[in-house]
């Protein structure tokens, strides 16, 4: 999944040490949102009408060698709408977002509790 404009120039500052909020346990969030719309890489939040930000569960995020973990849960009161889009942001409102998923996850209902994780490889470049 490619990074967001955004994304890849928070890696390029963190590489030089001149990035001021990171994507750790304090600052990550999980977005979910009911946007359909296509992604391109100059969007910066999520596109739907209906979308919410959790923080990081205990012990996340987490890194396996080149492999980053989020997961956040969405209690029975939040987010009871169509999941249609997701992403991966460093701010609880505005930041960074660091890449956007647009994909069908189902519909959350009201007295449902969700635990979304998703994983970031790492890759070297051919």
């Amino acid at each position: 999944m490619p990074l967001t404009n955004s994304g890849r120039d928070f890696l390029a500052t963190a590489i030089l040490g001149q990035s001021a909020t990171y994507f750790d346990s304090a600052n990550a969030y999980i977005g979910v949102g009911d946007g359909t719309t296509a992604f391109t890489q100059s969007q910066t939040d999520l596109q739907g009408g209906q979308k919410i930000r959790k923080p990081m569960d205990a012990t996340y995020p987490q890194i396996t060698g080149n492999t980053l973990t989020f997961q956040s849960t969405f209690g029975s009161d939040e987010a009871n709408f169509n999941w249609e889009e997701w992403a991966v942001f460093n701010a609880a409102s505005g930041g960074v977002m660091l890449n956007r998923k647009v994909e069908y996850n189902g519909v959350k209902l009201q007295g449902q509790t969700w635990v979304f994780q998703t994983q970031l490889t790492v890759l070297i470049g051919a």
